[in-house]
């Protein structure tokens, strides 16, 4: 099965119309009528967007089987413009005996904030 036939399958299963879908994922309905009529799968950009709007991860939908207990993966989306963003940046361009040492200061401080 390709994984334009899983979405369609799920999308039934949950009873979500395609309009509904493409309302929710922001794709156009023409796109997501050319997965099911030309056999297509959709872009790759795409998948998680489609996977939390039909509540499956990304594993199950390109498998068609939940084993994402073997691939835990947790993932933050951040703006470019965040100070969130701009730290991350900031400690990932540290040589990696620095950001071992950012990591270590993190910890120190969660303690004292825990106590």
């Amino acid at each position: 099965m390709i994984i334009s036939e899983r979405i369609f399958q799920v999308l039934k299963e949950k009873g979500i119309s395609q309009k509904d879908f493409a309302m929710k994922t922001g794709i156009p309905q023409s796109t997501i009528s050319d997965w099911k009529g030309k056999h297509v799968n959709p872009a790759a950009d795409k998948i998680m967007v489609i996977c939390d709007v039909l509540e499956i991860s990304p594993s199950e939908l390109l498998t068609g089987t939940d084993d994402s207990s073997k691939w835990k993966v947790d993932y933050v989306v951040l703006r470019r413009d965040s100070a969130e963003y701009r730290l991350l940046r900031d400690i990932n361009e540290l040589p990696s005996h620095y950001r071992e040492r950012v990591v270590g200061y993190v910890d120190a401080l969660k303690m004292t904030v825990e106590e």
